[in-house]
């Protein structure tokens, strides 16, 4: 997953509402607000140009500096990867980190409710309506099922085995879709 991907699936994941985006050098900031905790949060996307793609303590520092400016109580940064200074910076700093290597963990349950959000909006968007019943759904093509309702049927199967890592493939497919408003 890139690192564009990373910050939607966090959006989407956090119930964080987007504020103001404001590009950077290095990538762009987002601050958003927690629905839930009533508080802003600072989204630091990093991009790095080089190789090795580490994002080190100074980035984190500049954060810091941002996160103070536009008074937010907490941070998070996406990367590539992270330099140990970097993560003892994000530790000090009340800055939660998404990298190749780390994802905050996510409750199967708030998946499911996030899954059933975009499926709510991508239905009522092709076809006007959220259908209550599968005879309902009018978003296939004439021999093929609509791909949403597919994705919704896999989701429940996938909840219901416990497989995780399927349901955040779910809501990565619903979000891709989204995006690019087809269903």
């Amino acid at each position: 997953m890139n690192v564009k991907d990373k910050v939607e699936f966090l959006f989407a994941t956090q119930n964080l509402k987007i504020g103001k985006k404001e590009r950077w050098a290095e990538g762009t900031d987002f601050v958003a607000s927690d629905a839930i905790a009533d508080e802003r949060v600072l989204v630091r996307m990093v991009e790095l140009d080089g190789k090795s793609g580490f994002v080190g303590a100074d980035a984190v520092k500049g954060m810091l500096k941002v996160m103070r400016r536009k008074d937010c109580r907490r941070g998070i940064i996406v990367g590539k990867r992270f330099t140990a200074a970097a993560v003892e910076q994000m530790r000090l700093g009340n800055i939660q980190q998404a990298s190749d290597e780390y994802m905050a963990p996510v409750a199967p349950e708030s998946l499911v409710l996030t899954i059933n959000g975009c499926i709510d909006g991508l239905c009522k968007a092709k076809c006007g309506v959220v259908p209550l019943r599968e005879s309902d759904c009018k978003g296939g093509l004439k021999d093929s099922p609509c791909r949403v309702r597919l994705i919704s049927d896999d989701a429940l199967f996938h909840y219901e085995r416990g497989w995780i890592g399927l349901l955040k493939n779910d809501l990565r497919q619903l979000l891709v879709m989204g995006k690019a408003g087809k269903a």
